[in-house]
């Protein structure tokens, strides 16, 4: 385990969550906990406040990254460590995106916005498509980019999970479109 200032990352993916944490310049306050957990109900990664923490200060908040031991591709499951370097720093920045959305909100907005993600798809369409965009904004395009086309054109990831990330997430010409929108930004 490596122990930063206010972040603990696993020593085997510490290289790759401080190249995605580069991008975050604006995280390097908040405390993070990278850490893996044996199964995570529909997803790969997590991203969440610490529970206790909702009920102190804002500025105290922590939160922990749960990665998947494994990722399942066909019937066969590989070590999610295993994947490709950009698709795990992408799926990296794209966790760290919803930690950005959690920053601006205060302790009770954050308490119902759980408990719509729970019960409400479109919210979590909106919560889901907000994290790719602050990854955007952050300039990990191309990573979340590379991390959408692994997953989509994957020929042994099943077609049911294709399915939720083509309905709750940012589609690779969405991912264009918002980069071309951010360059004439600040281009003008």
């Amino acid at each position: 385990m490596n122990n930063q200032k206010n972040k603990i990352i696993p020593n085997k993916i510490f290289n790759k969550v401080n190249e995605a944490l580069a991008y975050f310049p604006l995280l390097k306050d908040v405390s993070i906990e990278f850490k893996f957990k044996k199964n995570i109900k529909k997803s790969t990664m997590q991203a969440q406040p610490r529970f206790l923490n909702l009920l102190t200060n804002r500025n105290h908040r922590e939160y922990v990254i749960y990665i998947s031991d494994k990722f399942k591709i066909s019937n066969q499951e590989l070590k999610t460590t295993n994947i490709p370097h950009n698709v795990f720093v992408g799926w990296i920045g794209h966790e760290l995106g919803h930690i950005v959305d959690y920053e601006s909100m205060n302790n009770w907005e954050l308490i119902v916005f759980g408990f719509k993600y729970l019960f409400l798809k479109n919210h979590i369409i909106q919560a889901e498509r907000r994290a790719d965009f602050h990854a955007i904004q952050q300039g990990m395009e191309h990573y979340i980019i590379e991390t959408k086309n692994f997953i989509l054109n994957h020929a042994n990831i099943s077609q049911a999970y294709k399915n939720r990330i083509k309905k709750f997430y940012l589609s690779p010409e969405e991912i264009m479109q918002l980069v071309t929108e951010k360059s004439k930004k600040e281009s003008s």
